[in-house]
């Protein structure tokens, strides 16, 4: 890839954005990166791009970061949300603005990624996991505001070479998300949900951001959507037993019954609605963690796009730790 080719990134300061910003740099790409005014810059910080802080639903500032770019990953969205049109608002009308802006670009635009999520589709019942031909079912209202979105980006794909990836739970430095796990680890306590055992998808964010890559740089991706994801499914026991030998620390089991969950939920809701920010875990992330299986097939997409799970659950939990430990999280 020549320096000459142009990607936009949203959401590049976050978690897994600012990941793919890394990546794309390495590939001598110039990156644009749409972000908010009141955006925290800390993961870009001394990176060679080109910051325009203008949001996502202003179309006339957008226009001037579209100009003459190849690439768009649309990576933003809104996880948490204290109403359904905060969610409909972050992950449907944001994307509307910039698939229209897209439009007005099409002819240098090579590929549009619109990064989506398992919750899209919802759990799968039983041991097989759901792939890209699963008929969609979420259960919770983000999963149906990033349905909306993939429909939305689809009604679009007879105008613009639109290619969507869903990921399933991810993992790795700078996550915020998932530190509560290890946080608690290290602290000597392992609580998991539920006495039945659960499997999950789960993805180091390297990897993640490879499989974006490959599908949108693929020249047969357009049109198409793909599981990004681990190859291997695992329980919460073995995360627990990796995480175990990486931090040294045999922790006290704990296992939190389902009903509890939902009270400690419904708690958390409560009072979040007293104050400004929506609360981690409500009654819908409640429904989330409490099913037994998050596992999707990412067969269409080691066929079609080369893609490989290269991180180990081993080697991403380390990797993930001692980052924890050295920005002293943990």
């Amino acid at each position: 890839m020549g320096s000459k080719n142009i990607v936009i990134v949203t959401g590049a300061n976050g978690f897994v954005g600012s990941h793919l910003v890394d990546l794309l740099l390495s590939k001598n790409y110039t990156v644009r990166c749409i972000t908010r005014k009141s955006s925290d810059l800390r993961w870009l910080k001394g990176k060679d791009i080109e910051i325009y802080d203008c949001g996502l639903n202003d179309k006339e500032k957008l226009k001037k970061v579209f100009e003459g770019a190849q690439y768009v990953y649309h990576v933003a969205g809104v996880v948490k949300s204290k109403s359904p049109e905060g969610y409909f608002k972050g992950n449907v009308e944001t994307t509307r603005t910039l698939l229209d802006t897209a439009l007005e670009f099409k002819d240098t635009i090579k590929k549009f990624l619109v990064v989506s999520s398992q919750t899209a589709v919802g759990p799968s019942f039983s041991e097989s996991p759901v792939n890209e031909t699963a008929e969609c079912k979420p259960i919770t209202t983000y999963g149906k505001s990033k349905l909306a979105e993939e429909n939305l980006a689809r009604s679009y794909m007879d105008r613009l070479p639109i290619t969507i990836c869903r990921a399933p739970a991810v993992y790795g430095e700078r996550d915020t998300e998932i530190l509560i796990f290890f946080k608690t680890f290290s602290q000597g306590l392992m609580t998991t949900i539920g006495f039945d055992l659960k499997k999950l998808s789960l993805i180091h964010v390297i990897d993640l951001v490879n499989g974006f890559n490959l599908a949108a740089e693929s020249e047969k991706s357009a049109g198409q959507i793909y599981f990004i994801s681990s190859e291997k499914f695992y329980t919460w026991e073995e995360v627990g037993s990796v995480t175990g030998k990486v931090l040294n620390k045999k922790p006290i089991k704990v296992k939190v019954p389902h009903s509890i969950v939902y009270t400690l939920a419904s708690i958390a809701q409560f009072f979040a609605m007293l104050s400004s920010k929506p609360a981690t875990l409500n009654i819908e992330k409640a429904k989330d963690i409490t099913r037994r299986y998050w596992t999707c097939d990412t067969n269409k997409a080691v066929k079609e796009l080369g893609y490989r799970q290269n991180v180990s659950l081993e080697e991403g939990i380390k990797r993930t730790c001692d980052w924890y430990k050295e920005m002293k999280w943990i």
